[in-house]
């Protein structure tokens, strides 16, 4: 017989609980990190690791269901450079478990009606992407997608809301089709046509009147300034053109089809874009920056051109990238080096431009200005044989196109490069910026060198500056500062 007292009991309770508590909480960690790390570089193949993980979170499903459903929708809105590694992962999930599957498609339309609920438009333009390239995994059946984007397209006729509604779900359309637009035709073609038909029969209508104010440079050569849709419907024309041939996607699911293939659909429930309210904030209109072509590589391998549907694939995933890690720079600069596929593009033309695109991004950058200065400080470290002859030749294109240039932006090119400067021992070979020096000193390039010396000077001292500078330089430099001391003049003046 037991003699032991019922307070014990209690108190032998508590010890197992914490103890249970603990274990499911490193699991869930356990879980967190596997997710979050696959595809990150590894001793095994991608297919492997992914087919692996599903093994695990499928066992783990009858305890963590709720668990991995979160990470997974999680990773889908915050994690879209890796898109197409997490499709994989849920289609494998699918074809062993419909149920879930099933499941995880609910709670991601559950989290993309919350997302345009809370205006969280770039977040939902992931999620769109998202459950799109799930219809190449065999996860979601082509005509229900086709349906959401015939929903999503019929936006356009709505009358009385602004444009940049319309723009918005235009867009989340137009930029899910690098990734799904060859299956979707294959399936639904008469609908595509017709879509697309809305589509085009929308641009053409829409007004561009605030183009002007959001180009970097008012001339269109080299490389025009285009509006945003108009250069992803020049992109998408084309693609379709080359029958939905695109050489850049990472597309892991293809190691997979046998068993992809095999897998039961979920079909999308009916999805009406929720109403314009006076809350709704849309995301603004954008110009597309351009500044490098496949002329200024010559010996690398070839710049995809501006209308090709790779540039923009390559150009969103390294504005990802940048989104996702822009808090960490050595991060950033780490995942920004290693991005996939680095040996067949000139990945740091591609890199340098993205920067400078969101730096000089109208009216204001995404992130703040000393940001893409650490960033690029950061990256010429881990590639000092190679960033930095790129971030010379840009900055020698930026000066040489001063002329044309938005005010606002060349404050910003003033601002980084003399911060720069500041990091690399202010070293710049000045004579090759001679031709400033004839010129009348209120143009723009006399102005930028005066005032990048300027600001050079507030991070260094006087004499640094002439050091740096050649002498013929001498009427840009800036006058040497003198302290006033007013304690010290009262003195002497008596």
């Amino acid at each position: 017989m037991s003699r032991r007292r019922h307070s014990d009991e209690n108190d032998g309770g508590q010890p197992h609980k914490r103890r249970k508590t603990s274990d499911a909480n490193e699991t869930e960690d356990h879980l967190e990190s596997l997710i979050c790390k696959v595809g990150e570089k590894s001793a095994c193949s991608l297919e492997s690791n992914l087919e692996g993980l599903a093994g695990v979170l499928e066992a783990d499903l009858p305890n963590y269901k709720s668990k991995i459903l979160r990470l997974l929708c999680t990773v889908a809105r915050l994690l879209p450079e890796k898109l197409t590694i997490y499709t994989t992962l849920v289609g494998l999930l699918n074809a062993r478990n419909y149920n879930f599957g099933g499941e995880f498609v609910e709670a991601m339309i559950r989290q993309l009606k919350e997302s345009l609920k809370a205006n969280n438009y770039n977040e939902a333009v992931y999620l769109v992407r998202f459950l799109s390239d799930l219809v190449n995994c065999h996860v979601i059946a082509a005509p229900s997608m086709v349906a959401m984007f015939e929903n999503f397209v019929s936006v356009t006729q709505e009358e009385d809301v602004p444009q940049v509604r319309r723009d918005w779900y235009v867009y989340a359309f137009l930029s899910s089709l690098p990734w799904v637009g060859k299956e979707l035709y294959e399936k639904k073609d008469a609908e595509m046509d017709r879509i697309f038909a809305n589509t085009e029969s929308y641009l053409k209508r829409r007004q561009k009147t605030h183009v002007p104010m959001l180009q970097v440079w008012t001339a269109e050569k080299p490389h025009p300034q285009e509006e945003y849709l108009d250069c992803l419907w020049a992109q998408i024309q084309k693609l379709k053109k080359d029958r939905w041939q695109e050489r850049h996607i990472l597309r892991p699911y293809l190691a997979f089809d046998s068993i992809l293939c095999e897998a039961l659909q979920h079909n999308l429930p009916p999805f009406t874009p929720p109403p314009h309210t006076e809350d709704s904030v849309y995301p603004m209109p954008r110009v597309i920056f351009r500044m490098f072509d496949y002329t200024d590589d010559p010996e690398g391998p070839v710049m995809p051109g501006s209308h090709s549907v790779e540039r923009f694939v390559i150009e969103e995933n390294l504005h990802c990238i940048i989104k996702s890690h822009w808090k960490e720079r050595k991060t950033c600069a780490a995942q920004l080096v290693s991005y996939p596929g680095k040996n067949k593009i000139p990945l740091n033309y591609h890199i340098v431009e993205v920067i400078f695109a969101e730096l000089f991004q109208l009216p204001a950058p995404p992130h703040i200005d000393v940001m893409y200065t650490t960033l690029l400080i950061e990256l010429c470290k881990l590639q000092p044989g190679s960033l930095p002859q790129v971030l010379a030749q840009a900055t020698e294109m930026l000066y040489m196109r001063l002329d044309t240039m938005n005010t606002t932006c060349v404050d910003r090119f003033i601002n980084w490069f003399s911060h720069h400067l500041s990091n690399f021992q202010f070293r710049w070979s000045w004579e090759d910026w001679s031709d400033c020096l004839t010129q009348d000193p209120e143009s723009p390039k006399p102005k930028f060198v005066r005032e990048v010396l300027e600001k050079c000077m507030r991070l260094s001292y006087h004499q640094r500056i002439l050091d740096i500078v050649p002498p013929t330089f001498s009427a840009l430099c800036p006058a040497n500062p003198t302290c006033i001391y007013k304690y010290g003049d009262e003195s002497s003046s008596k």
